[in-house]
């Protein structure tokens, strides 16, 4: 049986005007390897390996030219087009891959390259699909703890963090308070690998290494503190979620800051506040 959105072996059966029609050995199911794909030196019985889709009549159809992914596989498409139903995704085909809205973790722009998966709808058409990625990539990255990655973005996990794949193919998280506000889906980020979890996922940071991280986040709460009129409304003891709403930092990210500016006489703790020094 002829499967839709996967590769076959097939062999030539016949000639006609509008191409080549192929079949498996010994099988009377046909599909049409349309005529731009058929060239002088193809012969009766010739073996092609072929990927099989529908045409914009919904009629089966075979390929002989590569696609960038099959039925249950991924692959990072550049959306062509936003219309009232849905995206559509340039996969090398004639016909567009339809991304429905239903299937889309966020809404892409045209020009954006997305990570998508290819699944069947129920009506047995090939679509694309912005969810279900996390189970698709793979562990078993070459990179250790110190690496420079360049990731992919394709959820956002809310409590979680932010899904991302390394190489677009390893499997990767950016910790919640690393989101920025100009990430979107698709966004491509230069990132340092934190830890490899003993599955061989990977936790990676877009911040810099921790002394010139530092640096940065001390200039940053200063100014911070000079906002609040030198003295901040809150100290190292409030929750994780007022220190990242604040100052865009994590709790241990904000000690840290605290810490060296304290060193460097740049603040004062007494009478538990934090407050600028006069310099």
């Amino acid at each position: 049986m002829l499967e839709i959105g996967k590769k076959s072996v097939l062999h030539i059966s016949r000639f006609t005007g509008n191409g080549a029609y192929l079949s498996k050995n010994g099988e009377k199911e046909e599909v049409l390897l349309p005529k731009r794909y058929v060239n002088e030196s193809m012969r009766l019985g010739d073996e092609l390996l072929c990927f099989l889709y529908l045409d914009s009549e919904d009629r089966p159809v075979a390929t002989t030219d590569p696609v960038p992914l099959t039925l249950g596989g991924y692959a990072v498409l550049k959306v062509t087009s936003l219309t009232k139903i849905g995206a559509f995704l340039d996969w090398g085909l004639p016909k567009d891959l339809f991304l429905p809205y239903a299937e889309m973790s966020e809404q892409p722009k045209e020009g954006d390259e997305i990570m998508v998966r290819l699944y069947k709808d129920k009506s047995n058409r090939l679509c694309a699909s912005m969810k279900g990625l996390y189970h698709l990539l793979s562990k078993d990255s070459p990179y250790r703890a110190g690496d420079d990655v360049k990731a992919r973005i394709y959820e956002f996990g809310h409590d979680f963090g932010v899904f991302a794949a390394v190489d677009d193919m390893y499997s990767a998280m950016l910790p919640k308070f690393e989101r920025r506000s100009n990430m979107r889906i698709g966004t491509v980020v230069n990132a340092r690998v934190t830890n490899v979890k003993e599955d061989g996922k990977l936790d990676i940071s877009i911040r810099d290494v921790i002394p010139k991280q530092m640096e940065e986040d001390e200039e940053a709460l200063l100014d911070l503190i000079d906002e609040y009129g030198g003295v901040l409304p809150f100290t190292e003891k409030a929750t994780p979620d007022v220190i990242l709403r604040e100052t865009g930092l994590s709790k241990n990210a904000f000690k840290r800051a605290i810490g060296g500016l304290y060193k460097k006489r740049k603040i004062d703790l007494s009478n538990g506040k934090i407050r600028k020094t006069e310099e």
